[in-house]
């Protein structure tokens, strides 16, 4: 007894993998716990409110938060995935710092061609994409992309439209290898087993072929064309990891059953088709065409053949839409689109499309982009002849057209303005960049004056040193009535006044001119002119004495400014 209250307090833990959009979080709960504790828990790891998610993939159907998990006899491992209808999807146009110095970086792609030996040294953007390293091969080698198969690739480059600076790539040189894909080959055991199968869907189902009269498709063609779709692979692989890989083989088998003239699917991811269709500039935007494949629709060889592969509605569809498929077949892939569109579209459009039966299918959705949401126009089911199909190809295009006219005039009047606004803010650089201009160059003028008034103060305090020690060495000045002769000189300065001094007749020419110079009239700025005879004294020897350049007893100079 003791023993089995022990085994009944160990609680039992329970794992579940949740997955949203591109994340998977791992959660481990007790059974005792309820929904809501699990909902708390992606809250913190998911940064997303519990009010705005959905918690779906149990196996019971919807469940409350309240809901404890015991009461729901749950396996150890679990799987779930979230919804959030009322958010918008995450934008992809951030990039990181690194990321963005990759875009900017060349690679260069080593391919050797396998079936000729034959190596190929292509140098590509880190911005270009897969699928463009692909175009250029085909250029190259003349195998199509859908039938190229290749080698060397990184794991991480899941999506053609992926551009090499994401991709895994190695940097600077990379090499890969590409081959052409084999044709399957069918066995004559396996052709045996389909043509018993197409007598066995005749006899069960011919009812249902009845209406493909209105196409003007007779019983024996259609069986003919139910029996060339038995006995092809399957347009998808199941729980494809890459939606372009599942892409390439949809194309590829789709050309193999209904020939070339088809619509070119986008091969890429459901994001992709978005970003190529509607997150472009407003004249660049298409429709995007969504078409829904099921092998087990007795409708879909007839819609393929006549009326999706119609030279009209090809050529119309690639004028104007971004056509994506996806094959609802098998039901892993039905899931997977499920999820898709209540990530994309909502609930309403994936409940639509869950409730419609097998019969009614091949679907082909028109979506239009608005600016927060996507729109679905229109949903074609596969009982509709061409004429129908092109009308409400046609109607949706008038729609879209409409809308697109008022998204060209938002966006030029958006460009207009932020153009207005550029060449304000360029008219206001250009304002504050010449207000600066002004401000250096007068920053720069009075610093230049204050440089040349310290140079003038530095020179003037120079020469009244130089005068007063002039001055002070002169010797003094004799008395009219002197033992020595004496000379009385007169000096007209450029003002107009007169400087008047005795001076020994034995003094030496040079006290003159230290005399002059010590009145402010350095000898080497001014000349000494003597009036009759006209001369410059100052070219005179300095050493003479008075009375030898005969400036004695007296005499009248003038000073001037020497040029």
């Amino acid at each position: 007894m003791p023993s089995r209250q022990i085994v009944e307090r160990q609680p039992r833990m329970l794992d579940f993998r949740v997955e949203y959009r591109d994340r998977n979080v791992d959660v481990v709960l007790e059974d005792s716990c309820t929904v809501g504790e699990i909902k708390q828990i992606l809250e913190n790891e998911l940064q997303i409110p519990v009010s705005k998610m959905l918690l779906k993939g149990w196996k019971t159907g919807d469940v409350e938060d309240s809901t404890v998990l015991k009461s729901l006899h749950l396996p150890k491992n679990n799987s779930l995935y979230v919804l959030t209808p009322d958010l918008p999807p995450p934008s992809s146009s951030s990039h990181a710092g690194a990321l963005q110095e990759s875009l900017n970086q060349n690679f260069m792609l080593i391919i050797t061609h396998r079936e000729v030996q034959r190596e190929y040294n292509l140098n590509f953007s880190g911005s270009s994409t897969i699928q463009e390293v692909k175009r250029n091969v085909y250029d190259l080698t003349s195998i199509p992309v859908r039938h190229q198969l290749w080698e060397g690739w990184p794991t991480s480059a899941t999506d053609d439209s992926m551009c090499l600076a994401e991709s895994g790539l190695s940097y600077p040189c990379h090499r890969l290898t590409v081959g052409r894909r084999s044709s399957p080959v069918q066995t004559r055991e396996q052709s045996e087993e389909q043509s018993t199968d197409v007598h066995m869907v005749s006899d069960s189902d011919g009812d249902d072929f009845e209406d493909a009269s209105e196409f003007g498709v007779d019983d024996g063609e259609v069986f003919g064309m139910a029996s060339s779709a038995l006995r092809k692979s399957p347009m998808m692989p199941e729980n494809a990891e890459n939606e372009g890989d599942a892409l390439l083989q949809f194309t590829a088998e789709f050309s193999s059953r209904y020939g070339d003239c088809h619509p070119v699917f986008f091969i890429g991811s459901l994001e992709a088709a978005f970003q190529e269709a509607f997150y472009v500039k407003a004249r660049d935007r298409k429709l995007l065409a969504i078409y829904l494949h099921h092998d087990e629709s007795v409708l879909t060889n007839v819609f393929c053949s006549q009326m999706l592969c119609a030279e009209s509605i090809v050529s119309y569809l690639s004028q104007n839409f971004i056509t994506w498929a996806w094959d609802l077949t098998k039901d892993a892939n039905r899931a997977r689109f499920l999820t898709m569109c209540n990530r994309h579209f909502g609930s309403v459009v994936a409940q639509t499309i869950r409730t419609q039966k097998t019969d009614q299918f091949p679907l082909f959705l028109i979506i239009m982009g608005k600016r927060s949401s996507n729109e679905v126009l229109n949903v074609i089911q596969g009982n509709t002849t061409v004429d129908e199909l092109m009308m409400r190809l046609m109607a949706a295009m008038e729609i879209f057209t409409a809308q697109q006219q008022e998204d060209i005039k938002d966006e030029d009047e958006r460009e207009a303005r932020e153009n207005v606004k550029r060449e304000q803010d360029e008219a206001y650089r250009l304002s504050l960049e010449a207000d600066r201009a002004k401000r250096e160059a007068h920053e720069r003028e009075m610093a230049e004056q204050f440089r040349l008034e310290q140079i003038r103060k530095e020179q003037e305090e120079e020469r009244e040193a130089i005068r007063l020690s002039l001055e002070q060495a002169l010797p003094p000045e004799p008395k009219e009535e002197n033992a020595e002769p004496v000379s009385k000189l007169r000096i007209r300065t450029p003002s107009g006044e007169f400087l008047e001094r005795r001076f020994l007749a034995s003094n030496k020419l040079q006290i003159v001119f230290d005399f002059v110079a010590s009145k402010g009239f350095p000898w080497d700025e001014f000349k000494l002119l003597s009036t009759f005879p006209r001369r410059d004294v100052t070219q005179l020897d300095p050493n003479k004495s008075l009375l030898e350049v005969k400036l004695f007893p007296q005499e009248t100079l003038f000073l001037e400014a020497k040029e």
